[in-house]
């Protein structure tokens, strides 16, 4: 039993390892949302994140690394996370449906210089949808972190980061190591130019 256990251990990092290997093809595209995103922070532009589950969980931990810190010190950054405020969410899904609950908060909160990062690890959660095509009519930038294909997400945002995997967990641990390097980048940018 102990065998079969560290070779299910071992089966996991080492496809774990291949994914994030992996995610250097979407190097350029991290790099260039990055830009955008800093050049819309220093403009006093706010970024909001969205996702449900696990996302969820991911979008409240980027904006968090953003408002408080990630590597620097350093003025706090406008970042919100959707799914966190939980009356909004569970009020608008009551009135207006599940499919909203992001929607109507981009509506409510998001104007053109702002932008949007979208979570979904199959790219066609219908509220992530929504919130990014609700982005979309207010001329804000939209960034999507999904899986392999980038499903219904990939014709919504501006620019589409691709984790290489259709494997839920393998996603989820593409985007957070994307999203890392998103706020270590927009730190960089804004706060030691040149470096």
């Amino acid at each position: 039993m102990q065998e079969e256990l560290i070779a299910l251990i071992t089966g996991r990092i080492a496809t774990a390892s291949e994914v994030l290997g992996r995610m250097q093809d979407q190097a350029h595209l991290l790099a260039e949302a990055a830009g955008k995103l800093a050049e819309l922070l220093e403009g006093g532009g706010k970024l909001l994140f969205c996702g449900n589950g696990g996302s969820a969980a991911d979008a409240v931990h980027l904006a968090a690394e953003l408002t408080g810190r990630f590597k620097l010190e350093r003025p706090a950054l406008a970042a919100i996370a959707l799914p966190a405020n939980l009356s909004a969410v569970t009020a608008i899904g009551n009135d207006y449906g599940f499919e909203r609950v992001f929607a109507r908060q981009v509506e409510g909160l998001g104007n053109p210089g702002d932008a949007i990062l979208g979570l979904s690890t199959s790219g066609d959660s219908p509220n992530v949808v929504e919130a990014l095509r609700a982005a979309g009519n207010r001329a804000m930038f939209r960034v999507a972190l999904t899986g392999k294909d980038g499903g219904l997400l990939a014709a919504e945002a501006d620019l589409c980061i691709r984790a290489p995997s259709t494997e839920t967990p393998r996603v989820q641990e593409a985007h957070i190591l994307a999203g890392h390097i998103l706020c270590e980048l927009i730190e960089r940018l804004l706060f030691r130019p040149g470096s």
